[in-house]
């Protein structure tokens, strides 16, 4: 099984959780600026709510998928008011025809002083167990 993880974060948080999860699936985590090279059957993609919403560049990114490329997309973050982004990046995956796996990992992020030092050690290992049910 071929596997990938990109990640977009601005406070550090998501790459923390990026790291994580790459780990436990044997791979480096990346941000969107690397583009998918080769075909995948698993994308993890990290992400955060910035405004309310998933920030342009991850819309950007996955519109720049190839369905060809992927066989499928995990969603897993962090964020400190609001809860998942699953449904936000469901919706651009749809447009380019690439399903989203139904589970995902969400834990609280720090964001101006609020949950202060999360992720934690516990969300880290925590993602990573996710990781590992996810891969087999």
């Amino acid at each position: 099984m071929k596997i990938a993880v990109r990640y977009y974060t601005k406070t550090g948080n998501t790459k923390r959780l990026a790291e994580a999860v790459a780990q436990a699936a044997g791979v480096e985590a990346l941000p969107l600026s690397e583009p998918i090279a080769e075909p995948v059957d698993i994308l993890f993609l990290g992400n955060s709510y910035y405004a309310f919403s998933i920030d342009p560049e991850v819309r950007k990114f996955v519109k720049s998928l190839d369905k060809e490329m992927v066989g499928r997309i995990v969603n897993f973050g962090s964020a400190a008011m609001l809860n998942s982004t699953y449904k936000k990046v469901k919706a651009e995956a749809d447009k380019v025809g690439i399903p989203m796996d139904d589970r995902e990992f969400h834990c609280r992020g720090e964001f101006k002083g609020l949950h202060k030092g999360r992720p934690n050690e516990e969300d880290l290992r925590a993602a990573a167990e996710f990781t590992k049910k996810i891969t087999g």
